[in-house]
Order: structure tokens, then sequence, then C-alpha cells
């Protein structure tokens, strides 16, 4: 009998058999029963296929009404979560606020805007060709993150507006059994707008219990002249106080770029977008040029080959630094009061401290 559970895939055991079931939950088949899917005779679909009749694409997205909680799937364990995909149209990315809960918590181990988990924060659309995370033309969302449980997994997406959502979605899962040593996927947003002078951004600053870093996402608003990238990532980690254990040189050296992620460098220089399997810069807003005010970016970083593991605790927080004049030599670092939004994505053994509440609308709005 095969003793592979079908977890942790890869081109390295993608041949091997296992017992696990594979399921998938979508406005087709909300609960992911097995044989049960297309069976839909009134839905979203309907009017298009009347002339069709049931198992013709009858119900394929569902409307979230302004103001309301739906839930995206509820299954019972032990299994994991292996993708999902969702698109909705781009004015509602920061609009909905995606969670997930498991083994029948109260509190949300993950709490994050729809579009910023997807390393899409400024509602509109970036390119995002990586390991973890895909975002493709136009809004089409996918996640590979695996997110194993053991009772039960809960997935919701909150309207925080007042006008209705459409949402088409797909969530694929297996059932299997998790192996003791498996952590659970957390995810937190945070944001500054703007960052008050001379203080650093936190990306977050509640972890607690033993478990490891994986990613960092940031939809970064700049609103000074010039270069902006100068400040450092720190992570203090398992009783840190003043000092980090781990303190990055540099935004632009932390998400794998370098020399202002600008190309070809010189009078003609410009940004240059960029999406890998681990980091990137895949958004760059350019709304008067190399380095005037006002520009947006959207930057990751995905710990998977080099994940960053705690024991009891975890902060991260990340400085916002300029040049007081645009010559870096002999210059002066000017502290930013920049828009910065920030997901920080880690695996840890439950339980996790509560997130803090996910403000309102107004605030989480991109203007």
């Amino acid at each position: 009998m095969p003793d592979f559970n079908g977890l942790g895939m890869g081109l390295g055991n993608l041949s091997k058999v296992s017992n696990a079931e594979t399921r998938s939950i979508s406005a087709e088949n909300f609960t992911g029963e097995k044989g049960k899917g297309g069976m839909a005779t009134d839905g979203t679909g309907a009017h298009a296929a009347r002339g069709l009749g049931q198992g013709w694409k009858v119900s394929p997205s569902v409307v979230i009404p302004g103001k309301t909680t739906f839930t995206l799937a509820d299954i019972e364990g032990p299994g994991a979560i292996q993708h999902i995909w969702m698109t909705t149209h781009k004015k509602n990315w920061r609009k909905l606020v995606f969670r997930g809960y498991w083994d029948d918590e109260q509190d949300a181990s993950i709490q994050v805007p729809y579009g910023d988990f997807f390393s899409n924060g400024w509602c509109e659309y970036a390119h995002v060709n990586s390991m973890p995370v895909a975002a493709n033309p136009e809004g089409g969302f996918n996640c590979y993150w695996e997110m194993p449980f053991r009772r039960s997994a809960k997935l919701t997406l909150e309207n925080l507006g007042d006008e209705p959502v459409v949402l088409y979605f797909q969530i694929t899962y297996t059932l299997t059994e998790i192996p003791e040593d498996a952590a659970y996927f957390h995810a937190y947003w945070n944001r500054n707008n703007p960052l008050p002078y001379k203080e650093v951004h936190t990306i977050a600053d509640h972890i607690k219990g033993q478990g490891h870093y994986v990613g960092t996402y940031i939809a970064w608003g700049v609103n000074n002249n010039g270069w902006w990238g100068e400040g450092e990532i720190k992570f203090f980690m398992d009783g840190d106080r003043e000092f980090p254990t781990i303190c990055g040189t540099g935004t632009e050296d932390y998400f794998g770029g370098a020399w202002n992620f600008e190309y070809p460098k010189g009078a003609n220089g410009r940004y240059s977008e960029f999406s890998t399997a681990f980091l990137g810069l895949p958004q760059v807003i350019r709304p008067d040029g190399l380095y005037r005010s006002q520009q947006r970016f959207g930057m990751y970083r995905w710990h998977i080959m080099d994940p960053i593991r705690f024991k009891q605790d975890l902060r991260v927080t990340i400085q916002a630094l300029g040049w007081r004049n645009h010559e870096p030599s002999g210059g002066r670092y000017l502290p930013l009061q920049d828009d910065i939004s920030s997901l920080a994505y880690w695996y840890q053994v439950e339980p996790h401290m509560p997130h803090p509440p996910m403000p309102e609308a107004d605030f989480l709005e991109v203007i």
C-alpha cells in the first residue's frame, strides 16, 4: 500500500502513487463532494445555459452582497489546500478581506486584503510569475502555498463595500494524513499611510510560538522625489530587543534587485520590473518619470529556499529611507513618510496570537 501522503509536491516526487484523495470546491460544487460537481440548476450562468440544461456552466460564479461574508470553503480534515484560483474586477481587490481558519479556531490565521494576498495591492494588474503566487491577465490570481489542517479548514471572503461583488473561484485540496511536524499557514497585512517621520514600518510584531517565516509582499507608494529604497529590513527573533539577528542592506537588495532597480543606467534609466520564482518587482506605476513623487511599487520575496526559523517569537520591520539629495555619495539619508502596505506569510505551531482587527474599508482604499 502506498505510504506517500501526497504533500510537498514537486518534480522529484510527482511520479509517486498516493492514497490521498483530491477534491475541489467551486460555485459548481460548494462542498467538494465526490461526484457532485456541475449539478446546479440555478446560478449566475443559468440564463446563458437556458437552452442547454443541467451540467452546462449553470453556476460558474457567486455574488457576494455588500457588507457580508461569504464562506468559500468549509472542509473536514485531515488534509491540505494545494491550489486556490480566484478572479473578480480589480475595483474590488482592496474591498475584499480573505480569511483562513484551521481546526475550528475562532481567530483567523489568515487575514489580508484579497489583492495584496496575490501580490496585487494597488488595484492595478501586475503580472506575477513566482513559485507560490501567480497573477495572470487580467486578474487571474493563483496561490500554491500548501495549507495543511488536521480537523477542518474554513476560508471566507468579506465584502467591505456597499456594492455586490461577482467572484469566480476554485479551491483544490487533498484529503490525507498530516505529519506531526507540519505547521499551519498564516498571513497578516499592515499599513502605514503615511509612515510617521523617523519611524519604521512594522511588517509583523505579534508572531509568538515556533515556526518559520516564508514571505513578504509590499505595496509601496513614494511621497517624495528621488530614490526611496535605502531602508533595511530587520528580523528580531527569539528575544531580540533593540538589535535584530538578521539585518538586510537595503530595500531593493532584500527583494533581489540592486542599484535602484534601474536599467539601463544613465539618462534613459528607468525602474525595471521583474518577476522570478522567489522574488520580484512586478509592478511599477509611473505617473511622472523615474525620480518623481507619487510612484508606486509592488515587490515580493519568498523565503522558500531560505525560511527564517524562530522558536519563540518574531518581529519584522523595514525602514523607509531615501536621500536628502540625489547624489548618495556624500549625501544624507532622508527618513520617508510613505504609504506602505505589507503582507507577512509564515508557518507556525498553533495556537497563534490573534491578528489586530482589520481596518475599515476607507483605510484600505487605494486613491
